[in-house]
């Protein structure tokens, strides 16, 4: 407080503004990736072969002091062959993919502007008290 000649008493008087402000960032960046491959394989072979071979002979043959000539001649012969081939192949596959991502983004401003004025009571000694505000 302050006086001055003249009798006045004034007290304080203040004026300004503020200003403030609230910045956020939320940020989440995820991602997901998955493989799966599977595979099978079965092979199989099969293999056989056959042979017969039969063979039979008789054989006689003379000749006499006469000068005679004689031949006998019996002969049979068989022959059997096989064979066989089996060869199986079989395959079993499967195979997968995905993938995922996910992003987010959260942003948040705000300014806060504010004026203000305050002031407490003037007295003079001839009139009556003025208060602002």
């Amino acid at each position: 407080m302050s006086e001055y000649d003249g009798g006045t008493d004034y007290g304080h008087i203040e004026t300004g503004e503020q200003h403030e402000a609230l910045d956020q960032l939320h940020q989440v960046d995820a991602s997901q990736e998955n493989y799966d491959s599977q595979f099978g394989v079965y092979e199989a072979d099969h293999n056989s072969a056959e042979a017969t071979s039969f063979d039979q002979g008789h054989s006689v043959e003379f000749t006499g002091a006469d000068g005679s000539h004689y031949a006998e001649q019996d002969f049979t012969s068989y022959d059997h062959s096989a064979a066989e081939s089996d060869h199986v192949f079989a395959a079993e596959g499967s195979e997968s993919y995905d993938a995922s991502e996910y992003h987010e983004l959260d942003a948040l401003q705000a300014r806060l502007d504010s004026a203000f004025a305050s002031a407490t009571e003037l007295h003079t000694d001839g009139g009556p008290a003025i208060a602002a505000s």
